[in-house]
């Protein structure tokens, strides 16, 4: 018999999930079944429901959500013994300009980028991110907008995506080179042995429209899967998440960037398998980590 472990699932506001609002709640209610067939109770609220909460009953938090004070309240709630994934710490990694600064910090192979200000002068970052042109991103979180991540082939066109991030008050952006090869897409769970990956041009994925415009068609240079295996992995590690997925751009020598790395994804291509996988690996951290904290207690 299992044994029986108490989980809170908190689901992601629809602001977060934007073109995916259905395919984030459908794995998130998928997993939650597979964790009830396998003996957990789990009790299911949205962000607003959780932060006006005053109390958590349970010591496990199975959480999508992306909010700023949210984050903060499973921070504290983390640091007080209750077991959340992905991490409260982790969500906060994920934002464009923690993540950026902290994959290249780990060595993770990403492109040259710089975190500058919204108020700053383009020039001579322009000048040192030398190429096609670069992509600028809102630098305090994930993208909600198809503008938070925008092509520029020139130093007008950027100056000009930077003045408007500082007008909606966006105070940074991460501002990165802009790398040509085969754009790849990844859905992974740590700590399992599962990943799956596709190119997203060939699956009519309209959020790449934009990227096949500049970057063309894809080409399938080949590549070591192991390798991408074992830095995606490595990446998740640096970022503390355990279920991600991510963006990659393979060169013609088929060496590769992380370009993008997110917290609990859609995992829409593959929602059945990633929902076992997931459960699997959530129902196995929440019961050692509540058998550890009994031998400690």
């Amino acid at each position: 018999m299992s044994e029986m472990i108490s989980i809170l699932g908190v689901t992601r506001k629809n602001r977060f999930s934007p073109n995916h609002v259905g395919n984030d709640a459908a794995i998130f209610n998928e997993v939650v079944l597979k964790l009830t067939e396998k003996g957990a109770a789990v009790e299911i609220c949205n962000e607003d429901e959780f932060l006006a909460s005053d109390s958590v009953k349970q010591g496990n938090i199975l959480t999508m959500g992306r909010t700023k004070t949210l984050v903060k309240k499973l921070q504290s709630l983390q640091n007080n013994g209750v077991h959340v994934l992905n991490s409260g710490f982790g969500i906060e990694n994920c934002f464009r300009k923690n993540m950026t600064l902290k994959l290249l910090e780990g060595g993770i192979p990403y492109p040259k980028s710089i975190v500058i200000s919204t108020v700053a002068d383009m020039q001579s970052i322009f000048e040192k991110l030398k190429g096609k042109g670069v992509w600028i991103k809102r630098g305090d979180f994930h993208a909600i907008h198809k503008e938070d991540v925008t092509f520029a082939a020139s130093l007008k066109e950027a100056q000009h995506i930077l003045n408007e991030y500082a007008l909606r008050g966006i105070k940074e952006a991460v501002i990165s080179e802009h790398l040509a090869g085969d754009l790849l897409k990844f859905y992974a769970v740590r700590d399992t042995d599962f990943f799956f990956y596709f190119y997203p041009y060939e699956h009519n994925h309209h959020k790449y429209d934009l990227y096949e415009q500049i970057n063309d068609e894809v080409v399938h240079f080949p590549f070591d899967l192991a390798d991408l295996k074992q830095v995606a992995n490595r990446a998740a590690e640096v970022l503390d998440v355990h279920i991600y997925g991510g963006d990659v751009i393979i060169d013609p020598n088929g060496d590769f960037h992380i370009i993008d790395l997110n917290d609990w994804p859609s995992f829409a291509p593959c929602r059945a398998e990633a929902a076992e996988a997931i459960a699997q690996m959530v129902y196995h951290k929440f019961t050692e980590k509540n058998q550890n904290a009994e031998r400690t207690s």
